[in-house]
C-alpha cells in the first residue's frame, strides 16, 4: 500500500557497528549501541527491540523477536564521511564523494582567522579541536572581557563560534558566523557547517550553552528527495537541525527543539495533525551532543532509554495510513578513543500497523535507500543524480 504520511526520524550518532571502511576513518571496532549496553549492564529498550533491533547486532538487553509490523536492517554509508550533514544529505539521494576538510589537527590556517577577524571586528580566540563545554570553561570569561569569538572544530568539517548571548548578543553572533560562512565557502577551505554557539553564566562553573544555536551548512548541490516533494505539493516538515542541514532548501515548514524529548514531542504534536500530509523529518540531536562527544556513556544509555519509553507513546498515536523510519547519521561510541563521530553502519527500523510481513532484511548499500523508499511511496520518480533503491518490501 502506499503511506500518507511517512515520518523519519534520526537518533543522532547512534551507529550499530564499524562497516568495511571504518579503518580508514581509525574507527575498525567501535559500536556505539554495542559498546553503551555491554558497559552499563544492558540496555532497556523494550520498543525498539519490538522493532528488531536485535536482529541486527548482539545488544545486550535485546533479544530477537518476531516483528511482523516492522522491517528491521543496517544501512551502510556510500558516501566518504561520517559526518551529520554527508550522512542527512545521503538519506535524501546526495552521494559526497570529495568529504568537505576538517581541521582538527592543527586548527584553521592563519590566513582564514585573519580575514574573519577583519570582516567581523573581533579578535578570535582558540581556534582549535575542542569539546564545546570543555573550551568555555578555558576561554569564556576571556571571551567576555574582550568580547572576541571562540573558534573551535572537531574531527567534523565545522567551524563553531562560541559568544556570550548578552555581552556579544545573538544578532552579532548570527553577523559574525555568516560571515564566517562566506569565508568557508573557499575552496581551499570548503567547510561544511559554521555554526553559532552562544552561551550564557559569569564564570566557568555556570558557563552554559543555549538553545539559540544556529547551522549555517552548505546548500545541497542539487534537489534532493525534499525538493521533489515539495515541488508536488507534499508537506515537508522538518523537527530539529534538519533546516540547517540542509540550508532550508526542500523544507516546507520547520519547528526548532530545545532537546530530545521536545522533538518527540513536537513530532507527536505533527502526528495528531490530520491534515498533514508528506514528509516529517525529525533529528533528535542529544545522543550526539551530549552524550556522545563528551563520551557519556551512562548519559547516552539514559538518553536512549527515554527515547525508547517515548517511541513506544509515539507509535500508539499512527494509524495504517502512516510509516515509520527510526534511522542514525553516524555512529558516536562514547567509549571510543577520542570525542569525535565514529564511522558505522546505521540501523533502520520500518515500522507500520499495515505491515504484516515484517522480517530481518539484509544490509543496505546506501542510507539512499530511505529517500529512494519515500519516493516511490508517493508515485514520484527519482532523478537519474539521486542515488538509492526502493525497499521494494515497504510497498507490498
Amino acid at each position: 500500500m502506499n503511506y500518507k504520511r511517512i515520518f523519519v526520524i534520526v537518533m543522532d550518532s547512534v551507529g550499530i557497528g564499524y562497516d568495511p571502511i571504518s579503518k580508514s576513518f581509525n574507527d575498525e571496532g567501535a559500536n556505539t549501541l554495542k559498546h553503551i549496553a555491554e558497559q552499563e549492564n544492558g540496555l532497556f529498550i523494550p520498543n525498539l527491540n519490538k522493532l528488531g533491533i536485535g536482529d541486527l547486532e548482539d545488544i545486550k538487553g535485546t533479544t530477537k523477536v518476531d516483528h511482523h509490523h516492522s522491517f528491521a536492517m543496517k544501512l551502510f554509508e556510500a558516501s566518504n564521511g561520517k559526518d551529520t550533514m554527508t550522512g542527512h544529505w545521503e538519506m535524501m539521494g546526495i552521494k559526497t564523494s570529495n568529504p568537505f576538510l576538517t581541521f582538527t589537527e592543527t586548527g584553521f590556517p592563519k590566513e582564514l582567522i585573519d580575514e574573519l577577524e577583519k570582516e567581523t571586528g573581533h579578535k578570535v580566540i582558540g581556534n582549535k579541536a575542542a569539546s564545546g563545554t570543555e573550551i568555555l570553561k578555558e576561554l569564556g570569561e576571556e571571551q567576555m572581557r574582550d568580547n572576541s569569538l571562540i573558534v573551535y572544530t572537531s574531527s567534523d568539517s565545522v567551524l563553531q563560534i562560541a559568544a556570550h548571548e548578552e555581552v556579544t548578543g545573538l544578532n552579532e553572533l548570527y553577523r559574525c558566523c555568516e560571515i564566517a560562512r562566506k569565508i568557508c565557502m573557499k575552496p581551499e577551505w570548503n567547510v561544511g557547517r559554521v555554526i553559532a554557539r552562544p552561551y550564557l553564566g559569569n564564570m566557568p562553573e555556570t558557563f552554559k550553552r543555549t538553545p539559540n544555536r544556529h547551522d549555517y551548512a552548505v546548500k545541497p548541490p542539487y534537489d534532493t528527495v525534499m525538493n521533489i516533494l515539495k515541488d508536488h505539493y507534499y508537506e515537508v516538515s522538518c523537527v530539529g537541525k534538519i533546516n540547517d542541514i540542509f540550508f532550508g532548501s526542500g523544507v516546507t515548514k520547520t519547528v526548532k527543539t530545545i532537546s530530545n524529548s521536545d522533538g518527540m514531542q513536537k513530532t507527536m504534536n505533527i502526528i495528531g495533525n490530520d491534515k498533514f500530509n508528506g514528509l516529517c523529518f525529525v533529528n533528535l540531536v542529544d545522543f550526539d551532543s551530549e552524550f556522545g562527544h563528551r563520551r557519556d556513556v551512562m548519559g547516552y544509555k539514559k538518553a536512549l532509554e527515554t527515547f525508547d519509553q517515548e517511541l513506544g507513546k509515539l507509535i500508539n498515536l499512527l494509524d495504517d495510513s502512516d510509516l515509520l523510519m527510526v534511522t542514525a547519521d553516524h555512529g558516536n561510541d562514547p567509549t571510543w578513543h577520542g570525542t569525535d563521530h565514529t564511522r558505522e553502519y546505521v540501523p533502520l527500523l520500518i515500522y507500520s500497523k499495515s505491515i504484516n510481513n515484517g522480517c530481518h532484511l539484509e544490509t543496505r548499500n546506501s542510507f539512499a535507500d530511505i529517500g529512494a523508499t519515500i519516493l516511490n511511496n508517493f508515485r514520484l520518480c527519482k532523478p537519474k543524480y539521486l542515488i538509492g533503491d526502493v525497499i521494494k518490501e515497504v510497498n507490498e
